[in-house]
């Protein structure tokens, strides 16, 4: 069998901030994927980190979708090219994954569908605020249980600047921090600011994102790990952002600025996450394949 199109699967930002585990964004950075069947498992990577053996989360998602069509994993050789940034907030291992369910999707002839990749995926990733921006591109609310991803009107005239530390923050790690409980006052604070969130968007009026994206659930709990952070979220606001929050786990702090106002925003995020990089995208399309 000829080799498969070309995928490109966005990096993504979950939370966005008050959106625990509920609203996530795609960014203009794709994990490239090659792939065609082989007479055993093989799996090159270039790009983010180092990843090898067949137990990479391309063939997991892969392997997953096949289980999800009641078909069998054939073999498959893949060549991965990643420039997400591993464990720094930024969905590469979600990417991962919606890259192996799609592939499973496309041999298939389609029979899952974009809203079958989402749903497999987001049962393997276990939480959806990733996966589904993943799959379909700009702003999104989903949940898991049951499965359901509905995608936001996307603002135009507007880039994410991004602050990229060096350091690692694990996802479980970042887990850990959080509290098994919350006081009813955080649980309404978050509860009426990722609404806004949508309604925002709907409605043009990104002024309210600034008070949109403030949390009280898991960003100060997981500071410790990301030192700079909180300020630097502050700073990103004081210099004009319309939004600003810790992608996913973290550590990456991102900001929502509009054109034009780049540079102010990136000189208010230059002292956090020390010798990191500093990332100024567009927002992403859901995966998509292209003819080599």
């Amino acid at each position: 069998m000829e080799p498969l199109p070309r995928l490109y699967v966005p990096a993504t930002l979950a939370n966005l901030g008050s959106g625990f585990d509920a609203l996530g964004v795609a960014l203009d950075l794709y994990l490239e994927v090659e792939a065609a069947p082989a007479p055993e498992d093989t799996f090159l990577y270039e790009g983010e980190g180092h990843v090898e053996g067949t137990d990479n989360l391309i063939h997991e998602g892969y392997r997953a979708g096949m289980r999800a069509l009641g078909l069998a994993p054939t073999p498959l050789r893949v060549q991965a090219f990643n420039p997400i940034p591993l464990a720094r907030g930024m969905g590469s291992s979600s990417a991962a994954l919606v890259a192996g369910v799609a592939l499973a999707d496309r041999l298939s002839g389609g029979r899952l569908g974009r809203d079958g990749v989402f749903r497999v995926a987001a049962g393997v990733e276990g939480h959806p605020d990733n996966v589904a921006p993943a799959v379909y591109g700009g702003f999104v609310a989903a949940l898991s249980h049951p499965p359901l991803a509905i995608p936001l009107p996307r603002p135009e005239g507007v880039r994410f600047v991004l602050a990229v530390p060096p350091y690692e923050v694990p996802t479980p790690l970042a887990r850990e921090a959080l509290p098994r409980k919350v006081p009813l006052e955080d649980a309404v604070f978050n509860l009426a600011r990722s609404a806004l969130w949508p309604a925002a968007l709907a409605t043009a009026r990104l002024e309210a994102l600034k008070e949109a994206c403030r949390d009280r659930l898991h960003q100060p709990h997981r500071a410790h790990l990301m030192p700079g952070a909180l300020e630097a979220i502050e700073g990103a606001l004081e210099a004009g952002a319309l939004a600003a929050f810790v992608g996913g786990a973290g550590p990456t702090v991102a900001a929502l600025v509009r054109e034009g106002r780049e540079e102010a925003v990136l000189e208010a995020l230059a002292s956090y996450g020390g010798e990191g990089r500093r990332l100024v995208l567009n927002i992403g399309e859901g995966y998509l394949w292209k003819e080599t």
